[in-house]
């Protein structure tokens, strides 16, 4: 019997251990990297990794360590899923052990904080050995919860390389877990990272009880939003009519699955930031991406005024009602004449 494939992933969080227990199902030797050491004794031991996904019982294909270099070597494939504030130091761990014919795919959701860089830049500038067009982005409608238990899920791989692009799709696709391949890197990175601002803004509105017909057109001007900027920074407009784009938006507004939509509501019932970002004991990637876009919008010079009313109620102190009848108030205008307006995208301004 042919020996099984060998494919890392960093680190061992929620979506980390769903895409591990999907390539598990897909006949593979996981090894998940993990700084905790009760954790990869629990994932060793036991087979749960009871803080992010306590109900799941997982693969004996999938074992932890905490060494970089067990994890990597000899791996066909690294898949890379971390809090966007750690991508950087990863990548420089991950440097000396990577191997230039190893497929390489992250699915982390967001922007370096200082640099505004997506994450595929990260690893770029970390990872100066590696051919940067191979590097693949793996993004879109995707909660760990329920990926784990098998649930029918569609995501989308991007690559400028479509070679790497189906050779993740090959490694990840099955039964329940459908890929689909996109040449568009900056499109599904902008759009896996700003849906999640959008979702913090569907959290307000739900916990300040403003109804389905709010959140609807939050959603829907949310995604004119992100559409504005991506393109401006070098994406496909298609994108956001596709999995990485208003696929990801949806779930992330409407599920109670969503960290970010939980945050927003505890938000609407008065706790601070700080309040409700301990209470979340995870990472809410929404916050910091609402800094990069809001300054990434002044750089580009893109209107995204849903955006800045919530970069005023997390940073500035701004009553979540005022930032709604703020964005109610603005300025009269016509849909139709704002997609006629813009030539660089014609049906998403």
């Amino acid at each position: 019997m042919a020996q099984a494939s060998k494919t890392a992933v960093l680190v061992a969080g929620s979506w980390g251990t769903a895409i591990a227990s999907v390539l598990a199902e897909n006949g593979r030797d996981v090894v998940l990297w993990s700084r905790n050491t009760e954790q990869v004794r629990e994932i060793n031991t036991n087979h749960r990794n009871r803080r992010f996904l306590s109900d799941a019982a997982l693969s004996p294909n999938i074992c932890a360590t905490e060494s970089m270099e067990e994890a990597v070597t000899g791996a066909e494939a690294v898949i890379i899923v971390s809090p966007s504030s750690a991508m950087r130091e990863i990548a420089k761990q991950l440097n000396p052990f990577l191997h230039p014919d190893t497929l390489l795919v992250h699915a982390t959701k967001g922007f370096e904080a200082g640099s505004l860089k997506r994450m595929s830049e990260v690893l770029a500038d970390e990872l100066p050995h590696y051919d940067a067009n191979r590097i693949v982005v793996l993004s879109g409608p995707s909660h760990a919860e329920e990926v784990i238990k098998q649930c029918p899920t569609t995501v989308v791989v991007a690559s400028i390389d479509k070679e790497a692009a189906v050779q993740a799709q090959d490694v990840l696709i099955n039964s329940y877990f459908r890929v689909y391949t996109n040449p568009d890197v900056v499109g599904v990175e902008v759009g896996g990272a700003l849906k999640n601002i959008i979702a913090l803004g569907a959290g307000l509105s739900d916990g300040l009880g403003f109804g389905d017909n709010a959140k609807a057109a939050l959603m829907t001007r949310g995604l004119a939003e992100i559409a504005r900027l991506g393109t401006a920074m070098g994406a496909n407009p298609l994108t956001f009519a596709g999995l990485a784009g208003i696929g990801d938006l949806v779930v992330t507004c409407t599920s109670k699955h969503s960290r970010n939509w939980r945050a927003g509501s505890l938000l609407a019932q008065g706790l601070s930031l700080d309040e409700v970002l301990q209470s979340m004991g995870m990472v809410v990637e929404g916050v910091k991406t609402t800094q990069a876009a809001y300054r990434l919008s002044e750089r580009f010079g893109i209107a995204m005024p849903i955006t800045t009313e919530l970069h005023h109620v997390l940073f500035d102190g701004k009553e979540p009602r005022a930032a709604v009848e703020d964005l109610m108030g603005r300025g009269r205008t016509h849909e139709i004449e704002e997609v006629a307006d813009s030539s660089q995208t014609p049906w998403f301004r």
